[in-house]
């Protein structure tokens, strides 16, 4: 039976120190796992993806260290199965 792996997706709020918005926007482009949804008065909305909720952590503690960042905060976590393909069809697949 294949091994079933989590996929943990969380949406953030950001919120930049005022004047420092490009700064905390271009610092977020360097990361991997994080995409940025919107801006709005210094705040920022994000989606961080990793394998586990302490991968999402650790990327918001990143974040929240960054210089012109006031506060990071999640606001929710979803966990999808991601299940193994065999002979090229999902086996989660009804």
């Amino acid at each position: 039976m294949p091994d079933a792996r989590q996929h943990h997706i969380s949406s953030a709020v950001i919120v930049a120190k005022p004047g420092g918005l490009d700064d905390v926007l271009a610092a977020l482009a360097g990361f991997d796992n994080v995409e940025v949804h919107g801006t709005d008065k210094g705040k920022i909305v994000v989606v961080i993806e990793g394998s586990s909720t302490g991968v999402l952590g650790d990327t918001l503690m990143r974040i929240s260290l960054l210089d012109g960042v006031i506060a990071a905060n999640m606001v929710f976590e979803h966990v999808e199965m991601e299940e193994d393909e065999v002979h090229g069809q999902r086996t989660d697949a009804a």
